[in-house]
């Protein structure tokens, strides 16, 4: 399994380095199903609380967002965070048409956060139009991964790794885990970009 993730990993040493770390603390890996990792969850699309009332707090699950399209997804610690804010969501945003160029269907960002912060915080980085945002409200779907991490110390308590994926009908076919919260080597759009 490390040996398949590194050669998913081409690009940088850092690329290659974060792979055998996130293989040796047991994340999900290339190849599985991300689907079948995860059963029975569901995300909330990020929505106003309006909306959410409207839809009777509907939820979404997984298959159908994964299931017959090819998906970038990049979780992160939380929304108004710095590194998230700055850096994570500008990558994909900034990079969107040359994902959608690649064939891509959506780019989700998902994170432990309930959808009406996720829908405000979209806005804020307008970034809504580009990128589908989605909350993992409880941590069941990072729990699923291996990607939950303690976050308490920062006063954020249980929350996601920062890391990316490109899932192809379900399949994840690259996966790239941060080191640590606060870095950002391995994880944007111009990482997944040259692994698609």
């Amino acid at each position: 399994m490390a040996s398949a993730l590194v050669r998913r990993a081409r690009g940088s040493p850092a690329a290659a380095a974060a792979a055998l770390w996130a293989a040796s603390r047991g994340f999900a890996s290339v190849g599985s199903d991300i689907v079948s990792a995860a059963p029975g969850v569901s995300l909330q699309k990020a929505r106003s609380w309006d909306e959410g009332v409207a839809t009777k707090f509907s939820t979404t699950p997984l298959k159908d967002i994964f299931h017959g399209k090819k998906v970038v997804i990049f979780g992160l610690p939380g929304a108004y965070t710095g590194v998230c804010s700055q850096s994570h969501v500008p990558s994909y945003k900034n990079n969107v048409d040359k994902l959608k160029a690649k064939g891509i269907d959506s780019v989700i960002c998902v994170a432990v956060n309930d959808p009406y912060v996720l829908n405000g915080w979209a806005e804020k980085l307008q970034a809504k139009d580009a990128i589908e945002f989605y909350g993992d409200l409880d941590g069941s779907f990072h729990k699923s991964l291996d990607l939950e991490i303690d976050l308490s110390a920062a006063l954020l308590g249980r929350r996601s790794h920062r890391w990316s994926a490109f899932v192809d009908d379900g399949k994840i076919k690259a996966f790239n885990v941060e080191m640590a919260p606060s870095e950002f080597k391995v994880s944007g759009a111009e990482v997944i970009l040259d692994q698609i």
